[in-house]
């Protein structure tokens, strides 16, 4: 399966949490597949979904899920030692590892080597990491909603990006309605 084949499957259990979707190609094909209020779609700043969903899950109760990439979260390593240290038990940091920095060519990470997205979050101190294979994802991610404990899912994937159009919808429009659900 390929990222966007992941999206899809696990939208209808993405509807009823707060989404902090990684930028560029992964939150155009979350909107495209299921366009929600709920979602943050990221349209600049790599490697920092993880860090405003922290940021949000701290800040209030509801169940906030991070969707990142391996590319992303290797740009901004510091995001697993203060995820471990800011236990936020309605936090949920989903890494959809491809082993490539998809939104600029599919240029290969290490993770398709002998880096371990997994295995480093550990090393920073998260108690709750998860590694799962793409088909588990949606069960996976089901337990760790319903656990309701600090949870880095590691989701390894093929590389590869669907086809989907831009988001055009202004950063403002985004931020706005995505305040609105956050405050509903």
């Amino acid at each position: 399966m390929i990222r966007s084949e992941i999206l899809k499957e696990i939208a209808p259990i993405l509807r009823d949490q707060l989404v902090a979707c990684n930028i560029g190609i992964p939150s155009q094909e979350l909107h495209a597949i299921d366009d929600q209020p709920t979602n943050f779609y990221m349209l600049g700043t790599m490697g920092l979904a993880s860090s405003i969903g922290l940021g949000l899950a701290l800040a209030q109760d509801k169940t906030v899920i991070s969707i990142d990439g391996d590319g992303s979260v290797l740009t901004n390593l510091c995001t697993l030692p203060t995820i471990a240290n800011n236990v936020a038990d309605n936090y949920i940091l989903m890494i959809i590892d491809n082993g490539s920095y998809g939104s600029t060519g599919d240029q290969p990470t290490y993770t398709g080597k002998k880096t371990s997205l997994a295995g480093m979050a550990r090393a920073a101190g998260c108690e709750n990491v998860v590694e799962v294979m793409d088909v588990d994802t949606g069960p996976a991610l089901e337990k760790a909603i319903a656990e309701r404990k600090m949870t880095v899912m590691v989701v390894k994937c093929d590389s590869g990006n669907a086809k989907m159009p831009v988001i055009t919808m202004d950063p403002v429009v985004i931020k706005d309605r995505f305040m609105k659900a956050v405050s509903a």
